[in-house]
């Protein structure tokens, strides 16, 4: 038998550290995890200990990109506008229900670049549509959920194309576990050390009340006014069941919410943005009164436009998170394809739809109240990065005046 390139030790420490930081799962609440086959060894090791911390039942869904691809060559052309929705519906009831939630990341961010982009988009509206329900429990943080990843082989040769599969693995593997902490001695620990700085960051600028931030740089020079009643979150924070989680592992950001009518400028991205098994490269929009009017892409353009035509929200925005250029990932020099790696190496902003949590009080906040404060709903979210170490923020405060907040990439 092979030896995996996997370090199983460190495989187990990121199971151990999802399911005691990442999602602090409680005694006799159920898990429900989804995630790629190819991530069968790390699932073994979550349900293991999932289980030894007392949980309720661990029930998980596999993905299979063959039998995704199988669809998209052999399926008639009606199947894609449908969805699955008894399964999300039984998702909701589950979460509804008091479930936690466990993603684990690993497709392969190319496995739809041959397919037929309007069935994709298609294909993508119709899950939208019928996963809203167990969505809003997730972005509304109802419970607590996470988010972690696995290096599929799939997707560890997109990262690193010019070595063989086992080394790509192992690089990517390398990379995840060094991202997520967990190739130190005691991953508990750094994670609460990490916690409690972004949290010292949220505070400062929680305590700062900005009006908007400006955003200048090569091909940037946009003003994102900040949603009325907005709150800063970074790390770890509590959901509506009362449980602190980290939803995302890695996470070096702090975020909060813009105010959908008051973003005028334009901007520039300077990652590629991989969506949907498309690479949307060198995107520049210009925004008018929240949202965007015209859109620019170097490649994937026509991708990019079936994207902000999805409905009225998703050419507005949903989320602005900060993050230094030195944070370990940008560091790292590698380019993931993975939004949940590419968008902690930058600060970006988000399409779409926005947390309800980046409110004060943002639990108690009916839809409406939200809406009336600025805060954006649409059915995508979508994050793409804006940071360099040649972009500079400032934050303008209600009477006009400027705080310094980053420049060239770091914090001021």
């Amino acid at each position: 038998m092979s030896v995996s390139p996997i370090d199983p030790v460190k495989l187990e420490k990121l199971a151990e550290v999802a399911v005691k930081i990442g999602l602090q799962l409680q005694k006799d609440q159920d898990l429900v995890i989804t995630a790629p086959l190819a991530a069968l060894p790390l699932v073994r090791f979550l349900t293991k200990h999932a289980y030894m911390a007392g949980s309720g039942l661990v029930t998980t869904f596999y993905s299979d990109e063959e039998t995704t691809l199988a669809r998209y060559r052999h399926a008639s052309d009606a199947n894609f506008d449908k969805a699955s929705s008894w399964l999300f519906e039984g998702m909701a009831k589950a979460y509804a229900n008091g479930a936690a939630r466990l993603a684990i990341s690993g497709d392969n961010p190319m496995l739809l670049s041959e397919q037929d982009p309007t069935k994709v988009a298609r294909a993508n509206k119709a899950n939208s549509t019928a996963y809203k329900p167990a969505l809003e429990k997730i972005s509304n943080f109802d419970i607590n959920w996470n988010i972690i990843s696995y290096p599929n082989p799939s997707w560890a040769k997109q990262v690193f194309p010019d070595v063989s599969e086992d080394e790509a693995v192992r690089k990517l593997a390398d990379a995840i576990f060094a991202a997520s902490r967990v190739d130190v001695a005691d991953p508990v620990a750094a994670w609460v050390e990490h916690n409690a700085n972004l949290a010292k960051r949220s505070k400062w600028l929680n305590g700062e009340h900005f009006a908007s931030l400006r955003f200048t740089g090569p091909g940037t020079d946009v003003t994102i006014g900040l949603a009325d009643g907005h709150e800063w979150h970074g790390g770890a924070s509590m959901a509506k069941n009362g449980v602190t989680c980290n939803p995302n592992i890695p996470t070096e950001e702090v975020f909060t919410t813009p105010h959908a009518l008051r973003v005028d400028g334009y901007v520039s991205s300077t990652k590629p943005l991989s969506h949907q098994g498309t690479l949307i490269d060198n995107i520049q929009v210009k925004f008018e009164a929240g949202r965007i009017v015209e859109a620019k892409a170097s490649k994937g353009e026509s991708v990019l436009n079936k994207v902000l035509d999805t409905d009225e929200g998703a050419r507005r925005l949903g989320e602005v998170a900060l993050v230094p250029h030195s944070s370990p990932i940008s560091a790292s020099g590698i380019l993931f394809y993975n939004t949940l790696f590419d968008e902690n190496a930058s600060c970006h902003i988000a399409l779409g739809q926005c947390y309800s949590k980046c409110f004060i009080d943002g639990a108690t906040l009916s839809q409406d109240q939200i809406k009336a404060q600025g805060g954006n709903s649409s059915l995508i979210h979508i994050d793409w990065m804006i940071g360099s170490d040649k972009v500079d923020i400032d934050g303008i405060k209600p009477d006009g005046s400027v705080v310094p907040v980053m420049r060239k990439g770091e914090w001021a």
